[in-house]
C-alpha cells in the first residue's frame, strides 16, 4: 500500500471522520495532478459561466473528463489494478451514483462489480437489486433481479434480469412495468401493469418495446399482443394509437383505430379508420406540416355508401399560411388558404363533431394574398360559403366575394406644418358579390367600390382626453339587374364628424376594511352624419353591431359598408372602478351609458325609422373582490316599456384547483331565456372536509371522484338544449372517465353519445377521448394529469 500524502486543510474539513480513509485513496490519485496544474498555471482561475439552471446532461467531452469519487468504511486494493470498498460503499461520477455493501472497481476495464443492496441512480433513473456488473465508461453490464424506476413518466417495475446495452438502451427479461407507485412494504401488485417476456427501453427514442406483452387492469388481462411499443415520454412516435369507442344514437357504436405517422420533426400524419355499426366504414386522416416559411393542416374523410343515407359521404379541409418575402415593390407577401367542403346538407347533422368551422352550417372557403410595404398594405382574396340547409330551419345564404381587392394607407401623422399631431388613414376596396338565387331569392349580384378617408387627433393628460374625428365614406354600386327603384347603379358620399371626450377622477378610499383606489370616469361621445337614402341597396356584408358598453360609443351602429346610419346623437356614459393599489388588479367596475338622439334615425336595416329619442339604457358590472369569486352582469333596459330587453348575469366560484362552479342567466326578450351551469368538483368535498390539492396537473390524489359537466337549459321551451355531464375517477396511476354528451340540432332532434375512457397515466388511453369535449365546454376545466414542468434528475439527487 503506498504512503498517502497529507490532506490539505481545505479538504480535511470536507471529509467525515469515520470514512476518511476511502476518500484519502481518491485524493492520493488526484492530488499530485492538482498540484502540477496549480504549479503550471498559478495565475489562472477557474472559468465560470452564468447559468439559470443546473445541467441535467453534460457535454460528452465534459462527461468523460468528470472525476470519479469513491466512499466507504473500508478500502483495499492494488495500485493501478483494482479498488475494493466494503461497508456503505459508494461510487459517484457526474450523473451516476452507485451504492452497495461491497464494491470492486477494475481499473483496466473500468468495470464495477457491486454486491448486496445494490442501488444505482443514473440521470434520475433508479435500479435496485442484489448484484450488478457494469462498465462505467460505456454503461454495459447486467443487473440481477432488479427493481427499477424511471424519472420522466414515473414508470417502474421489476425483472429477473436487466442487460444494459449502453448508456441509453436496456433490455429487461421476465418484466413487469407500470406507473403505479410501489408501497414501502409488502408485495407490489399495481392496479395496472404490462407483463412481458422481454422489454427494451430506449432512452434515445424514448420508447419501450415489449415482446409477448399483456396489459392487466385490476388483475384482469384486457389486451395482449406479441409485440407492442409504448412511449416513455411525450415524444412523438409512429405507431398504432389506442382505439376509441363511442356510442352514438345516430351512427351506433363507433370504433376508431388511429395510426400515427411521425414523418419528420416538422411533419406528421394520422389515419382515422372508423367503423360505425349503422353506417359503415369512414376513412379519415390528417396531415400537418411546419416549415420556416409556411405551415398548415390538411384533413379529409370519406365514407363509401352510407347505409343510412344510401350515398357516399365525404368532407375535406385545408388550412395553410405562407410567408413570401422579398417581392420587389411589394415587400413581404402572405398567402392564407382556408378551404372547407362537405358532400351534402346533412353532413353537419350526421357528423356534428367533425367540423372545424365556428358556424357548422356555414362553411367558409377563402384564398387570400396580403402584403405591405411601409405605410401601404393590400389584400386580394376570394371568399365563398357552402350553406348547409335544414328544411325545418332554413337560413339565408350569405354573398360570396369573388374577388375582393383592398388597399390601405396609414402613414400616421400629417407631414404638414401645424398638423403634425393629426393622424389620417385611407381605405379603398372593390368587391364583386354573388349568390345563388335558389339559396337567397332576394339576392342581387353586383360590384361595390368604396373609399374611406379618416382624420383625427387625440389630446390627453392624466385627468382628461379629447379626440375629434372626421370621416368621408364614398361608394359606388353596379348591379346585374335593376333594384326595386329601377336603378342599376348607385353612388353615395357620406361624411361623419365625431367628438369623444372624457374625464378621470380618482381618490384613495377604504371599503370593508380594504385600501382601494376609486375612479370616476364620465364620458361624452358626439356623432353627426347626414341622411342618405340607402333603402334600396342590398345588404352585402352589413349587420347590426351587438349593443353593448363598447359599441354604444360608435358613430355607426352597423358593421359593413352598405348602411351608414344618419346620426345626430349624444352618448353619455359613466364608469367607476375600484383598484387594488398594490397589484393594480381591478376589484370592481360599474358602468352605465345611454344614447340620446337629436332627430329620428331613418337609415336602418329593415328601413323602419327609429323615432325614440333615447336608446335603451345599458348597465354593466364586474366584481372580483376575492380571487375565489367572480361576478358579472349586463342589463339592457328599455325606458319606454320599463322592462329589460336583454339581461346577462354570471357568477363563478373557484376556491382551488379542480374546483369550479359557474352559472349564467341569459334573457333575450321574445327570443330566448336560458340557464347555463358548468362545474368540476370532487365529490368527497360534498360529504366531508375539502382535500388539499397537489397543484395544477396532479389532481387531488388517488381515490377521488369528480363530477364534471355543463348544462344549458331553455326556460322558454322547458327543455335541455345542450348537455355534457360525467364522472372522473383518479386512481393515482390511472383515471377512469364516463361522459354523456347531448347536442341539440333542431327543435325535434338531438345527437347523443356516451364516452368511456381508461387513462393509464404515463402509458396510454383506451376508449373514447372526452378530454377535449370537457375542455371546450366546461369553463376553467383542468386536466387531472398534465405536465407543467418536466422532471429533472436533481429531484432525485442523493
Amino acid at each position: 500500500m503506498p504512503v498517502l500524502p497529507r490532506l490539505p486543510e481545505s479538504l480535511r474539513a470536507l471529509v467525515p471522520p469515520p470514512r476518511w480513509t476511502a476518500l484519502a485513496c481518491l485524493c492520493a490519485s488526484v492530488w499530485p495532478l492538482a498540484q502540477a496544474q496549480t504549479a503550471e498555471t498559478p495565475a489562472q482561475g477557474l472559468p465560470l459561466q452564468m447559468s439559470l439552471q443546473l445541467q441535467d446532461k453534460l457535454p460528452d467531452e465534459a462527461g468523460r473528463a468528470a472525476p470519479t469519487f469513491v466512499f466507504g468504511d473500508r478500502i483495499s486494493g492494488r495500485t493501478g489494478v483494482n479498488t475494493v470498498v466494503e461497508g456503505r460503499a459508494e461510487l459517484r461520477r457526474h450523473d451516476t451514483v452507485l451504492r452497495a455493501d461491497r464494491l470492486e472497481h477494475e481499473l483496466a476495464t473500468d468495470t464495477a462489480t457491486a454486491e448486496g443492496h445494490v442501488r444505482i441512480n443514473r440521470a434520475g433513473n433508479v435500479f435496485e437489486g442484489p448484484s450488478l456488473t457494469l462498465k462505467l465508461d460505456t454503461f454495459e453490464g447486467q443487473f440481477q433481479q432488479p427493481r427499477f424506476e424511471f424519472l420522466k413518466q414515473g414508470g417502474q417495475g421489476d425483472a429477473s434480469r436487466i442487460d444494459f446495452i449502453n448508456e441509453d438502451v436496456a433490455v429487461a427479461h421476465d418484466v413487469r412495468y407500470s406507473t403505479c407507485q410501489r408501497p414501502p412494504l409488502g408485495a407490489w401488485m399495481p392496479d395496472w401493469m404490462v407483463s412481458a417476456s422481454r422489454i427494451e427501453f430506449d432512452n434515445v427514442e424514448e420508447t419501450g418495446t415489449a415482446t409477448n406483452g399483456v396489459l392487466h387492469f385490476k388483475g384482469v388481462p384486457i389486451l395482449a399482443s406479441p409485440w407492442v411499443s409504448f412511449p416513455l415520454s411525450d415524444r412523438r412516435k409512429s405507431g398504432v394509437l389506442p382505439p376509441t369507442i363511442n356510442f352514438d344514437n345516430r351512427s351506433g357504436m363507433e370504433v376508431t383505430l388511429p395510426y400515427y405517422l411521425n414523418l419528420a420533426p416538422n411533419r406528421d400524419a394520422t389515419l382515422y379508420p372508423t367503423v360505425m355499426s349503422r353506417r359503415g366504414v369512414d376513412l379519415g386522416g390528417e396531415f400537418r406540416y411546419l416549415e420556416r416559411e409556411y405551415a398548415g393542416t390538411l384533413r379529409g374523410a370519406f365514407m363509401p355508401s352510407d347505409r343510412l343515407r344510401n350515398e357516399d359521404r365525404w368532407a375535406g379541409s385545408l388550412k395553410h399560411d405562407h410567408r413570401i418575402g422579398g417581392v420587389p415593390a411589394l415587400g413581404t407577401l402572405g398567402l392564407r388558404l382556408n378551404l372547407n367542403r362537405v358532400s351534402d346538407d346533412n353532413y353537419w347533422r350526421d357528423f356534428p363533431r367533425t367540423s372545424t368551422s365556428l358556424t357548422e352550417r356555414l362553411l367558409p372557403s377563402e384564398v387570400v394574398v396580403n402584403g405591405g410595404l411601409g405605410a401601404w398594405s393590400f389584400s386580394a382574396g376570394a371568399y365563398r360559403w357552402q350553406t348547409l340547409q335544414d328544411p325545418d330551419a332554413p337560413i339565408v345564404a350569405p354573398y360570396d366575394r369573388l374577388p375582393s381587392l383592398s388597399l390601405r394607407h396609414a402613414p400616421g401623422r400629417f407631414g404638414f406644418a401645424g398638423l403634425d399631431n393629426w393622424r389620417w388613414r385611407l381605405f379603398a376596396e372593390t368587391t364583386q358579390f354573388s349568390v345563388d338565387r335558389a339559396m337567397n331569392a332576394a339576392g342581387v349580384n353586383g360590384t361595390r367600390s368604396l373609399a374611406v378617408a379618416q382624420l383625427g387627433r387625440r389630446w390627453q393628460a392624466p385627468g382628461w382626453f379629447v379626440a375629434p374625428g372626421l370621416q368621408l365614406h364614398t361608394r359606388h354600386y353596379q348591379f346585374e339587374r335593376p333594384l326595386a327603384n329601377g336603378e342599376r347603379s348607385a353612388s353615395f358620399a357620406v361624411p361623419t364628424a365625431t367628438l369623444d371626450a372624457g374625464l378621470f377622477f380618482d381618490r384613495d378610499a377604504t371599503l370593508f376594511g380594504r385600501q382601494v383606489q376609486q375612479t370616476l370616469e364620465p364620458r361624452l361621445f358626439l356623432a353627426s352624419t347626414p341622411y342618405r337614402d340607402q333603402s334600396a341597396l342590398p345588404l352585402y356584408d352589413t349587420a347590426a353591431y351587438d349593443f353593448n358598453l363598447a359599441t354604444i360609443y360608435s358613430a355607426n351602429p352597423y358593421g359593413g359598408h352598405d348602411r351608414i346610419a344618419d346620426n345626430r346623437s349624444v352618448t353619455l356614459g359613466l364608469t367607476s372602478r375600484l383598484i387594488d393599489p398594490q397589484t393594480g388588479a381591478e376589484l370592481l367596475s360599474v358602468g352605465v351609458a345611454q344614447r340620446l338622439r337629436l332627430r329620428d334615425q331613418l337609415v336602418t336595416l329593415d328601413n323602419t325609422p327609429i323615432t325614440d329619442r333615447v336608446s335603451d339604457l345599458l348597465v354593466g358590472a364586474t366584481v372580483n373582490w376575492v380571487p375565489q369569486w367572480s361576478f358579472n352582469g349586463t342589463v339592457q333596459f328599455n325606458p319606454k316599456d320599463r322592462e329589460s330587453v336583454r339581461t346577462t348575469l354570471g357568477a363563478r366560484y373557484m376556491p382551488g384547483n379542480y374546483r369550479v362552479l359557474s352559472a349564467a342567466y341569459r334573457l333575450q326578450k321574445n327570443t330566448s331565456e336560458q340557464i347555463d351551469l358548468g362545474w368540476q368538483w370532487p365529490l368527497r368535498d360534498l360529504f366531508g372536509p375539502a382535500s388539499p390539492d397537489a397543484g395544477p396537473g396532479r389532481g387531488l390524489g388517488p381515490g377521488h371522484w369528480y363530477s364534471v359537466g355543463r348544462l344549458n337549459y331553455s326556460l322558454q321551451d322547458r327543455r335541455v338544449v345542450d348537455l355534457v355531464a360525467g364522472l372522473e375517477y383518479d386512481g393515482g396511476c390511472w383515471i377512469g372517465r364516463v361522459v354523456l354528451e347531448r347536442l341539440q340540432q333542431s327543435r325535434s332532434s338531438a345527437n347523443q353519445r356516451i364516452l368511456f375512457q381508461l387513462e393509464f397515466t404515463g402509458f396510454s388511453r383506451i376508449g373514447s377521448n372526452p378530454l377535449q369535449t370537457l375542455k371546450n365546454n366546461i369553463p376553467r376545466y383542468q386536466y387531472l394529469r398534465e405536465e407543467i414542468n418536466p422532471p429533472s434528475r436533481f429531484e432525485r439527487y442523493e
